[in-house]
C-alpha cells in the first residue's frame, strides 16, 4: 500500500507539561514523514490540520482517500498544498498537469478528484485542511512571495520569511518559508502564541549532524525537542514555537484555524518565558 496514515489527539497545556522526553516526540514529532514511493499522512486533531509527506521515485503516487476524512476523495471537504523540498517534480490535477520546482509550492482547492504525484528525486511535503469553498488550483512560488527582512546578525535571527499565501484565496492554509543568513541560527524569538490558530513546523535543510532545538509549551511552562533534518513539529494554539539550531536550516510552517490574519500573534515578553 502506497498510502499510511496515524492520527495525533489533542494534547492540553496541562497533560503536556508532564510529558517527559518521549512522550513529547510521540505527540509532537513527525520523524517519518518521507518514505520512498510511499504518501504518508499524520491526521491531527488541531484544527483537523493533516500533514504529510510525498515521494514518487519512480512512477506516480495518487493522493487517495484514508479513514479520518470520511470522504470518497481525499480532497472532497478539504484543500491541499503541496512544497516541493527535493528536485524538479509535477503534480497532475484532474488531468492538468503542474511542474512544480525545488520550493515551490501548489495550491489544490476543494473538489479536485484525482491528485498525482511525480518526479525522481522530487520531495513532496503535504498539508491539508478542511475547506467551506473551492479555489482555483495556483502555483505559488518562492520569486513571488511576499518577502520580510527581519531579526539582526547581533541576535542571532537574521531571516527572510517568504509569505507565500499572501495573495491566494485559501479557506484556511497560511504557508510560508523562513530562511536564515549566515551565522543566525534563533527562529520566532521573542516568541508568541495564537491562541486561534496551530501551526505546523517543518525543518529541513540540516547537515546529518545538526538538530535545531524546538522550544514549545506555555510560556510559563516551556519544553524542548531535538529535532533532525526533515523531521517536522505539531504546535498546538496554546504552545509558542521557536527554536535554535546548532547550523543553518530551513524551516516551512503552515497553519489553520479561525484566524488567517498574520498580524494575530500574541507576543510573549522575554523575561516571562520560564
Amino acid at each position: 500500500m502506497s498510502t499510511e496514515f496515524d492520527i495525533r489527539f489533542a494534547i492540553d497545556p496541562a497533560g503536556a507539561a508532564g510529558m517527559g522526553t518521549a512522550e513529547l516526540r510521540e505527540n509532537f514529532l513527525i520523524d517519518d514523514l518521507f518514505a520512498d514511493g510511499a504518501v504518508r499522512w499524520t491526521y491531527t486533531h488541531y484544527d483537523r490540520m493533516a500533514v504529510g509527506g510525498a515521494v514518487p521515485t519512480s512512477g506516480e503516487l495518487a493522493l487517495e482517500a484514508i479513514k479520518p476524512t470520511g470522504t470518497a476523495n481525499f480532497l472532497d471537504r478539504r484543500e491541499l498544498i503541496a512544497v516541493n523540498i527535493g528536485d524538479a517534480g509535477a503534480i497532475t490535477v484532474d488531468g492538468s498537469a503542474h511542474a512544480v520546482g525545488s520550493r515551490d509550492m501548489l495550491y489544490v482547492g476543494m473538489g479536485a478528484k484525482d491528485v498525482r504525484f511525480s518526479g525522481a528525486g522530487a520531495k513532496f511535503y503535504l498539508l491539508s485542511a478542511p475547506a467551506h469553498a473551492s479555489h482555483p488550483t495556483t502555483l505559488l512560488q518562492q520569486s513571488g512571495a511576499k518577502r520580510l527582512d527581519m531579526g539582526s546578525a547581533e541576535t542571532a535571527n537574521e531571516r527572510s520569511i517568504y509569505q507565500y499565501t499572501n495573495s491566494l484565496k485559501s479557506c484556511q492554509l497560511v504557508v510560508g518559508l523562513t530562511q536564515f543568513a549566515p551565522g543566525s541560527v534563533w527562529n520566532t524569538m521573542p516568541a508568541h502564541v495564537h491562541d486561534r490558530r496551530m501551526e505546523a513546523y517543518l525543518y529541513f535543510d540540516l547537515k546529518p549532524d545538526a538538530f535545531v532545538v524546538h522550544l514549545m509549551g506555555e510560556p510559563d511552562e516551556t519544553r524542548h525537542m531535538i529535532v533532525r533534518n526533515e523531521q517536522a513539529i505539531l504546535s498546538p494554539p496554546w504552545s509558542i514555537h521557536a527554536g535554535a539550531g546548532t547550523g543553518s536550516y530551513t524551516f516551512i510552517w503552515a497553519m489553520a484555524g479561525d484566524n488567517i490574519d498574520y498580524t494575530d500573534a500574541e507576543k510573549v515578553p522575554m523575561e516571562e518565558l520560564r
